[in-house]
């Protein structure tokens, strides 16, 4: 433990009574809502998982286990110290020691040096043994077989900053990067799969062979979950295409538009056009057709949406072996466009748990530390899962949630994440509302006293969250025994 020198500061601008600022010798830290989510996880076993996931070279005595310093890594990312140079300093703070199994009182964890070994030290046997954890623990999350999921492939820009290696300068994005690919179910927001490609990679480049291993595993769970593959245009190529269909898996893909495709829409476009002129309304139209590109051996349905406004027109294409696209195209695609809350999974990847700070320089380090922030994502959203209060269903609605569209979908949403904040919580939201609340740690020989402060305006979610760990636990423990 670090005891600060004795200073003291004091402030006049109140005028009649000076403010005195002296540290305290208490044990004090900034962090103490990640406790009860390192609750949870204890039952959950993802960063225990995790750990036993990795080969460890080192022999004899070690100071710091990898089970250690990975939840040093991924509670640190969570609470927003997305680099190994943060733990310098909270190697010392009570929290983190205790998050990793040690007393407030024990020896301090380990340094930025040690942690950069460490995610050096990780060889790729263990970053394939990593790929199964993710998927064991995805399977793990359902409680009973799905019937159905939906599984969103696509990717985001990385930049990097140095010399790293495979970092390559793209043209689209103007920058220095790699280039990450996620995999996440609609159904419960999980990160299932994720790749770390070379900066000017194609962004479909060894996605069949990863989609057919996660088929393989999935049905060898459930042999009769139907799933269904959406991914953007740079998804769209043919090998994609033929191993849904060799999978029997359904499919829906951006397609961007050709000339082809453009003078197969025009007369939907024009009659969209006309509509508007005459009402004044927005309108939206939609046409299927059978369409065969050069590449492709075989025809496929491609359904066209066309779009005219106060701002414009608008066309966008989808290409799909769903059934009944054909009959019902606006359906197919609105399905389609659905995918927009999956991406905002990698939002929250890449920027609330910044996981475009892949800053090591070997590749495979950089590849280790992204499925750090991908777990750290998974626990966020397992724990957003056991708090969620959304509204209830209005019984006097027309429509079912799942069939809103429009300002009457954003409507619902807002009032969702207006009433149900951690449940809907981003990670800013979570940090805020949580995790950086500040509580004196006590620790005696029978007990260790977390206090936190009685006016903290956001105390009923910390008890909320612990309440829901501890049942959790409860739970799993009658269902195991």
């Amino acid at each position: 433990m670090s005891i600060q020198p004795a200073w003291q500061l004091s402030f006049d601008f109140l005028g009649d009574k000076p403010i005195v600022v002296e540290p305290s010798g208490a044990q004090l830290t900034s962090d103490a809502g990640l406790l009860p989510i390192r609750q949870f996880d204890e039952r959950l076993g993802l960063t225990r998982d995790f750990a036993a996931a990795l080969h460890d070279p080192r022999t004899g005595d070690v100071d710091h286990t990898f089970e250690e310093m990975v939840r040093m890594r991924i509670y640190g990312i969570l609470a927003d110290y997305a680099d190994q140079n943060d733990h310098d300093t909270l190697r010392k703070d009570p929290t983190f020691k205790l998050i990793a199994g040690r007393s407030p009182q024990d020896k301090d964890l380990a340094s930025q040096p040690t942690l950069s070994r460490f995610e050096n030290a990780i060889d790729i046997p263990s970053l394939w043994r990593l790929r199964d954890v993710l998927i064991d623990q995805f399977i793990a999350s359902f409680a009973e077989p799905p019937r159905h999921l939906t599984l969103d492939i696509d990717t985001f820009d990385d930049p990097t900053h140095g010399d790293q290696q495979l970092t390559f300068f793209h043209g689209y994005y103007e920058q220095y990067q790699y280039l990450p690919r996620a995999i996440t179910c609609a159904e419960n927001d999980l990160l299932v799969m994720v790749c770390l490609l070379f900066g000017t990679a194609a962004a479909a480049l060894g996605a069949d062979d990863d989609l057919a291993y996660l088929i393989q595993r999935l049905r060898a769970v459930w042999p009769d979950v139907r799933l269904h593959i959406r991914g953007d245009s740079g998804m769209a190529v043919p090998a994609l295409y033929e191993m849904c269909e060799r999978c029997e898996v359904q499919y829906t893909f951006g397609l961007r538009l050709n000339p082809v495709l453009k003078r197969h829409s025009d007369d939907l476009l024009s009659q969209a056009v006309k509509q508007y002129e005459q009402t004044g309304q927005p309108q939206r139209l939609f046409c299927r057709f059978a369409y065969q590109a050069a590449s492709w051996p075989t025809e496929r349905l491609v359904v066209v949406k066309a779009e005219a406004h106060a701002p414009g027109t608008n066309r966008r294409a989808v290409v799909t072996n769903r059934p009944g696209a054909s009959l019902l195209p606006q359906a197919a695609y609105d399905e389609y466009a659905d995918r927009g809350e999956s991406e905002n999974r990698n939002k929250e990847l890449k920027c609330g748990l910044q996981a475009d700070r892949l800053s090591d320089h070997r590749f495979m380090a950089n590849y280790f530390r992204l499925y750090l922030h991908c777990a750290t994502l998974n626990l966020l959203v397992r724990v957003r899962s056991i708090v969620a209060d959304p509204p209830p269903e209005d019984p006097k609605a027309d429509l079912p949630r799942e069939s809103l569209a429009g300002k009457e979908r954003s409507s619902f949403f807002n009032r969702r994440r207006e009433r149900d904040p951690l449940g809907e919580g981003h990670p800013c939201t979570w940090r805020t509302r949580l995790i950086k609340v500040a509580a004196e740690i006590i620790e005696s020989s029978r007990r260790i006293v977390v206090r936190l402060s009685g006016n903290w305006p956001y105390l009923d979610h910390y008890r909320c969250v612990g309440v829901h760990a501890l049942q959790h636990m409860q739970a799993t423990a009658l269902n195991s025994g």
